[in-house]
């Protein structure tokens, strides 16, 4: 029920942000703090916050609702606040970087601000690769786990490990073969870790979902 009212009440597909919280601080007492000396809809205040409303796209992942958590990151990334003229005059800033505030504000709505954050955007990279696309370092090995949108069959991503580069190719199991991960060719007998080796040579992995 919390987080479905998450979605209700904080996603704004409108100004396709999701907010930190709503109604924004401004006359409420007791006082919040310093986040009330922005006005309302900016930055904390109301805003998109971005370092901090990412872990709503993780929580859907992790609740297993994957097209929602795909939906939410798209929301997130900030090439969809850049790809049309319309969209630039609004947003204001850089579509190429994460920014760390997306204002709700009246007199502003949809702007960015505070872009190359680094906070947000290594939260942003974990929601992406390690979980929706599925790849995770664990040690010496890569535990693999994807999380797939419903209209892909098939993706490839270049891993490096320090000095050696894994090509991983993920396809979609339409026979409901379950042929496991074949690393470099051959099964390995787990059906969601690859242990890395560091040789310099390069390295094919294939996994079906």
């Amino acid at each position: 029920m919390g987080m479905q009212q998450v979605n209700q009440q904080l996603v704004d597909r409108n100004l396709n942000i999701i907010r930190l919280f709503k109604p924004a601080f401004d006359k409420f007492l007791p006082s919040p703090g310093y986040i009330k000396g922005y006005v309302p809809g900016v930055r904390e205040n109301g805003g998109q916050h971005t370092h901090g409303v990412i872990w709503t796209a993780l929580a859907f992942a992790m609740m297993g609702e994957t097209e929602r958590a795909w939906e939410l990151f798209d929301m997130l990334n900030p090439i969809h606040h850049g790809d049309t003229p319309d969209k630039i005059a609004q947003y204001k800033t850089e579509p190429y970087v994460v920014a760390a505030d997306v204002y709700s504000a009246e007199q502003h709505p949809g702007r960015g601000d505070w872009t190359w954050y680094t906070g947000a955007a290594a939260w942003l990279y974990r929601l992406l690769v390690e979980t929706l696309l599925g790849i995770n370092r664990i040690g010496e090995s890569l535990k693999i786990t994807p999380q797939v949108r419903e209209k892909w069959d098939s993706y490839t991503v270049r891993y490096r490990y320090y000095d050696t580069v894994y090509e991983i190719l993920f396809k979609r199991d339409k026979d409901n073969r379950n042929p496991g991960i074949l690393l470099d060719g051959s099964r390995i007998e787990s059906t969601d870790t690859v242990k890395l080796i560091n040789d310099k040579k390069p390295h094919r992995i294939d996994v079906w979902f």
